[in-house]
């Protein structure tokens, strides 16, 4: 069988939508994910879906049903465009190296690129996440993509609704 994320990569490059993933879940869903700057609409969905349909069978990809989705608040970041988009948004991430005995760190995403590393070796980390430790102490942790094990929007979310 041929890669499916890259043939739903190739099928969907051209039309006005970012693919951000494809998996495979029980009983024969494919579940795909995309977006776009101003948000997904039902419309983008349906177009999407009807496109992969024609695609998928083409290519005989075997699966039963085909869902197609925004990423929603949480977004996952998968690429090095991702971080760069999201600068100044708040998101959580995970590290592969621990920092100070602390891998998944919650905060906003900055921009470091030209800053030199901290440690002193000299090397480039783009980002860094900067976030409260403790009675009101900002920290900065910076560190490179190559560096990020998973990571995802984490927005701040207000449910008490208008205030009369």
């Amino acid at each position: 069988m041929a890669d499916l994320f890259t043939i739903t990569q190739q099928a969907l490059a051209s039309m006005d939508v970012e693919f951000i993933d494809i998996e495979r879940a029980a009983l024969g869903l494919l579940r795909v994910t995309i977006d776009r700057p101003e948000g997904i609409r039902i419309e983008d969905c349906e177009q999407v879906s009807k496109h992969l349909s024609r695609v998928f069978e083409v290519e005989n990809i075997d699966y039963r049903r085909l869902e197609v989705g925004s990423p929603g608040v949480d977004r996952p970041l998968k690429t090095e465009a991702d971080f760069k988009r999201f600068i100044g948004e708040r998101i959580e991430v995970k590290l592969r190296e621990a920092v100070d005995n602390q891998k998944v760190f919650s905060g906003e995403l900055v921009d470091l690129s030209g800053s030199a590393d901290a440690t002193g070796t000299g090397a480039v980390l783009p980002f860094g996440i900067e976030f409260e430790a403790k009675k009101g102490e900002v920290r900065q942790v910076a560190f490179a993509f190559s560096d990020v094990e998973r990571a995802k929007l984490n927005p701040v979310l207000d449910f008490k609704g208008k205030k009369r």
